[in-house]
């Protein structure tokens, strides 16, 4: 409310409210929602900045060893329940054939990051109108990822007590998986669910397949994620139920950015106009 004074007919002052509107407010707020081209440098600084925060948010979360692992017991009795525990016997048939099985220890260790930020890097470069809210999506879906980490500790097969699953990297002696090996005590060894080696890749998958123009592509982005899912379990670094985790995450970053943006990514505009246009 605004006020001002007016003068009686006695002479006297008093002040009247007027309303005032909260035209700039909802401004604001539109011109904030509204796509923007990104900046190279800005996008640049803000996914190394994020980057680096996961990282030492996630491996800061202490290794409850004894709860993690007996959340590995549970979810492994929930699977045969549900008749879905065949993880074992995934991971030793895969290891039984080592060309396949180094080749999944890279695919695990590389391609998490390389076509995420491929897929970025392309996005920045010819959906501009959709980088942002697309981006959104991804940083929300690892935000939310962290609090499960925090929350519920679990034990990856290959470290499960009793359990007979093949540490893959470890027996073939590859490089590269954080999780193991010479670099296992870089990352938190019991940060299991959800996993987000599924939850980037759908989200790669996703943006693929919805914004491609080429057939072909449009199906590998959708056989990504499927292959992801089965070198996750092939390398013993991941229950299916891992999975379903890493999907509700990127539930979550989707609704994330449809709340912020008042429609999903790829229904944004592809470009957006120059600066002061």
């Amino acid at each position: 409310m605004g006020d001002s004074t007016v003068t009686t007919v006695e002479g006297r002052e008093e002040a009247v409210l007027h309303p005032v509107s909260d035209d700039s407010g909802r401004s604001l707020l539109r011109r904030l929602r509204t796509p923007r081209r990104p900046r190279l440098w800005f996008e640049i600084l803000l996914i190394a900045v994020s980057y680096w925060t996961y990282s030492l948010i996630r491996n800061a979360v202490p290794e409850q060893k004894a709860e993690a692992l007996r959340n590995a017991d549970w979810i492994w009795r929930v699977e045969h329940d549900l008749g879905i525990a065949v993880e074992e016997s995934v991971n030793h048939a895969v290891n039984s054939v080592t060309w396949l099985i180094v080749g999944m220890n890279y695919y695990y260790a590389t391609l998490h990051f390389v076509v995420t930020l491929g897929v970025l890097v392309w996005l920045f470069r010819y959906h501009p109108g959709r980088y942002a809210a697309t981006r959104t999506v991804l940083f929300a879906t690892t935000a939310v990822a962290l609090v499960g980490y925090y929350l519920y500790p679990l034990a990856p097969p290959r470290l499960m007590n009793g359990g007979d699953f093949v540490d893959t990297v470890v027996f073939h002696q590859t490089w590269g998986s954080m999780a193991s090996g010479d670099l296992k005590s870089m990352s938190n060894q019991y940060a299991a669910m959800p996993s987000m080696h599924i939850g980037w890749s759908l989200w790669c998958g996703l943006t693929i397949f919805a914004l491609a123009r080429v057939p072909w592509v449009r199906v590998l982005g959708l056989l990504y994620p499927a292959a992801t899912l089965i070198v996750i379990v092939a390398t013993a670094n991941h229950f299916w139920l891992d999975a379903v985790g890493g999907i509700l995450c990127l539930a979550f970053g989707f609704t994330v950015a449809r709340l912020w943006y008042g429609r999903l990514p790829y229904a944004l505009p592809q470009t957006v106009p120059p600066r002061g246009a």
